[in-house]
């Protein structure tokens, strides 16, 4: 498969591209800014775009849905827990000063377990909140696509509405967890890791966190 990035906006978010190496049909992943920086990135690998999905649904992650899915005419998808978040985008981008992105239109709300065929290949949409209500990871054999869930060393802030610490290391521990050691993880801010790198070394949800020392 085609996996790339390119780290968007303010935020420093990764917006990813998966595709099928054979027929290069793919989708995006969050695309949170900077649509023409996106559209260069699927312009270089002859990509043809299918859809567009998101693993949450928080300004940094979603600026540029609606600009890229109006580009190529592709729909939506993203989890029905988002949509809090999607109809506060206004109210968010006034809390750092920016203009309000243009709401993008849900074509498809995200079930569990979904798989979403790419030519040849595919992506299992697997459950994660806790970063948000409807937080998902994009599973295919050999990687993941994490959103804000696990970083490397790291995981997503639960102080925003609808966070949850007690949900984030669930999804986290019995969810990413149990994907093969050598999975690679694509986080939606930072480097790749790996899911044994984190359960080794992760202070807040490895194998020897405590969760009590951060105060949780």
């Amino acid at each position: 498969m085609i996996v790339d990035h390119v780290v968007t906006g303010m935020f420093m978010e990764n917006c990813f591209l998966v595709a099928c190496g054979e027929t290069h049909e793919g989708v995006l992943i969050d695309p949170g800014d900077e649509a023409e920086r996106i559209i260069e990135m699927v312009t270089r690998h002859k990509v043809t775009p299918l859809r567009v999905i998101n693993t949450h649904a928080h300004i940094d992650h979603v600026g540029a849905v609606a600009g890229i899915c109006r580009h190529y005419g592709i729909p939506f998808a993203v989890h029905a827990g988002e949509k809090d978040n999607l109809d506060s985008l206004a109210s968010h981008a006034a809390v750092f000063g920016l203009p309000a992105p243009e709401q993008p239109e849900v074509s498809e709300w995200i079930e569990a377990g979904q798989v979403f065929s790419i030519g040849e290949s595919s992506l299992a949409a697997i459950p994660t909140p806790g970063h948000t209500p409807g937080g998902l990871s994009f599973y295919a054999e050999g990687f993941v696509i994490a959103g804000d869930t696990l970083f490397q060393r790291s995981i997503g802030r639960t102080d925003l509405p609808g966070g949850d610490f007690a949900t984030m290391r669930k999804s986290i521990r019995e969810g990413l967890f149990t994907l093969p050691p050598k999975t690679v993880v694509h986080c939606g801010h930072g480097p790749s890791t790996s899911i044994a790198a984190e359960r080794a070394q992760n202070p807040f949800v490895g194998d020897h966190a405590n969760p009590e020392q951060f105060g949780f």
